[in-house]
């Protein structure tokens, strides 16, 4: 999340809740690029929590979990999934290891869903971040934008409780 400022401190001012909404079929953020590379190539998954870039993001979500705040993750995908969402499937036990709650929602089952139309964090119920990707699903200027607006705050948490309800716990979802 290199384009995000200080998204480090962002998290840490979590009190309650941090929730977050994938709605991407696949992502080319360059942190990634030479795991999914491998993966597609061999079917070999890296599991390391010491491994690139793991150790900070796992320490955050410790650190953040640690100070009873809760962490959850919903993605919205796609049917049969893309190579991407295989290898996210196969390397989440990472991010409930580190005490993230993570469920995924067939894009079918999300139709009548009033969805925003970028991936979020909400903090608290009070703060979105939202993230750009380019169609390609990189980073696109200028990146992200953050909204305390009340609407768009209860939009964005309105729809998250919504695909998470509807949603598969990680451990009971096939790919």
């Amino acid at each position: 999340m290199s384009n995000v400022p200080d998204f480090a401190a962002l998290l840490r001012s979590a009190q309650r809740s941090a929730v977050h909404l994938e709605m991407r079929d696949a992502y080319a953020v360059g942190d990634e690029a030479e795991e999914i590379d491998r993966f597609a190539r061999t079917g070999e998954i890296e599991l390391d929590p010491e491994a690139s870039w793991w150790p900070e993001w796992l320490g955050l979500v410790r650190e953040t979990i640690d100070r009873g705040v809760v962490v959850r993750r919903a993605r919205i995908v796609s049917e049969p999934v893309t190579d991407y969402i295989r290898w996210e499937h196969a390397v989440t036990p990472m991010n409930l290891a580190a005490g993230e709650l993570v469920r995924w929602l067939p894009r079918s089952q999300a139709s009548d869903i009033a969805l925003p139309g970028n991936d979020f964090w909400l903090i608290d119920d009070r703060l979105v971040l939202f993230h750009f990707f380019t169609g390609y699903g990189d980073w696109a200027e200028p990146g992200f934008a953050f909204s305390e607006d009340p609407a768009t705050v209860r939009l964005v948490s309105s729809a998250f409780e919504t695909v998470w309800e509807r949603g598969t716990p990680h451990d009971k979802y096939s790919v």
